[in-house]
């Protein structure tokens, strides 16, 4: 298999301009670009940029996935409305990494594995991600909650240290994990975040306030005199630069969330973490492989019923005297011993399995089959 990387920059809260665009071709002939983006595949060589310097400089967002197992994602904002201090509880190894630059913080989350996951064009776009710099800016730190939980089983995967497991506390944990937004849920899948870990770690997470009618416009007056001034600067300078789609949301987002708490302090140390989340994946496989044994038995219990109905469709398959109609002989014969046995009459199934043998033992690649299947 080719190699493979694909590259994704998009710039949200303002289109760049022709030089910026110029300066930005000057690092690959191949790339598309336009004012608010910039894309391109590799299936050999390398990219001569370097995205960190690219998110710093040009763009509020980046996307990188490798068929080697990569996925990354890296989003800048003003930091007025996403201090470094509130992100750096959430960050651990080089999974989750955070640094301010003159005006913004920008974030990297990486996930790594080479389990072989990849499809070309699955995980190659921005659009289903891109909804959660928005809610960060809101104030909603549920995809930072989730990044480190991606970190935290990675880590496991690299390091059996239960010491240390034990000296690392969960960050502030947001409320409404048990009820992700799409692009929660997104980013979730994105950086292979674990299931089991993942509803562990929602028990301590309250529930998301069930959201109110539009407020009223004396209900706005209120909100938008809590804001620090800083804040509400910020936002005219965003709304004079020019339209921002997503400039409205954002406000109303940022607005409701003065109103409810957005956090719990974290508790509970890694390895806790870790173990009930173990011990969770643990049951639910042993729950689904009963499941699947009951079921099986149910099969097994109607197919043996059935059983002269399948000695038909056999020999019917054998009458064709074709290799694919063989071979579906077979399978059902396979299924039916197994239901026998299930039933308690293997004895007469191999009685008439041999008397089938001995009726085409002249058709050489249906008893080759029945060989290979210890049909006999």
């Amino acid at each position: 298999m080719s190699e493979y990387q694909y590259f994704e920059f998009q710039a949200l809260e303002r289109p760049l301009g022709r030089e910026e665009q110029e300066q930005l071709r000057s690092l690959s002939t191949r790339a598309r670009i336009t004012a608010t983006s910039f894309t391109n595949t590799y299936h050999w060589g390398n990219f001569r940029g370097e995205p960190r310097r690219m998110v710093e400089r040009y763009f509020d967002a980046h996307l990188y996935v490798t068929n080697w197992g990569t996925h990354r994602l890296m989003l800048r904002l003003p930091e007025q409305r996403l201090p470094l201090r509130t992100v750096q509880p959430y960050c651990l190894d080089e999974r989750v990494e955070a640094w301010d630059t003159r005006t913004h913080i920008v974030l990297d989350l990486t996930s790594e594995d080479e389990g072989g996951d990849w499809a070309e064009g699955a995980d190659d776009s921005l659009t289903a991600l891109i909804g959660v710099r928005g809610e960060l800016a809101a104030g909603d730190l549920r995809s930072l909650y989730l990044a480190w939980l991606s970190a935290l089983s990675a880590w496991e995967l690299q390091d059996d240290d239960e010491e240390e497991y034990q000296a690392v506390t969960e960050p502030p944990v947001p409320a409404g994990l048990a009820d992700l937004t799409a692009p929660q849920q997104a980013l979730a899948d994105y950086l292979r975040v674990d299931a089991d870990l993942l509803t562990i770690a929602a028990q301590s997470s309250p529930a998301v306030p069930e959201p109110t009618a539009k407020p009223t416009k004396k209900e706005l007056q209120r909100l938008i005199a809590a804001l620090s001034a800083k804040e509400k600067d910020g936002f005219l300078l965003r709304l004079a630069l020019g339209p921002e789609p997503r400039l409205h949301t954002e406000l109303l987002h940022r607005l409701r969330a003065t109103t409810t708490p957005a956090t719990n302090p974290g508790s509970r140390t890694a390895a806790h973490l870790l173990d009930a989340a173990y011990t969770r994946r643990t049951e639910r496989r042993r729950r689904e492989q009963r499941r699947q044994a009951e079921a099986r038995a149910q099969h097994l219990t109607a197919l043996a019923n059935d059983a002269e109905s399948v000695w038909r469709q056999v020999e019917a398959h054998i009458a064709t005297k074709q290799t694919n109609a063989y071979d579906r002989a077979v399978t059902l014969l396979r299924d039916l011993r197994d239901a026998c046995d299930h039933v308690g009459s293997g004895a007469n199934f191999r009685q008439r399995i041999t008397r089938l043998r001995e009726t085409h033992q002249r058709r050489p690649g249906l008893i080759h089959r029945l060989n290979t299947h210890n049909l006999r």
